[in-house]
């Protein structure tokens, strides 16, 4: 699956976009400016997106990924 497929498959799923997980990831404390903090462990993001989202792992490393930065 490609990492575009993974992100319209959660959108469809969570009916949530990208953009959307980055607005909700600062709510939460583990962004600043737009950015992961330099504390914050990938396991705490997809922790909280496999527990209040209920992705499973390759769906939460992609929400992951698209908040370090990628974007294809």
């Amino acid at each position: 699956m490609s990492f575009q497929s993974y992100l319209n498959n959660i959108e469809t799923k969570i009916g949530k976009n990208p953009e959307a997980f980055m607005q909700l990831a600062e709510s939460k404390g583990f962004l600043e400016n737009r950015e992961i903090k330099p504390d914050v462990k990938a396991t705490q993001i997809t922790d909280w997106l496999k527990q209040d989202f209920d992705l499973g792992h390759g769906h939460s490393m992609a929400i992951y990924a698209w908040l370090k930065g990628k974007r294809r």
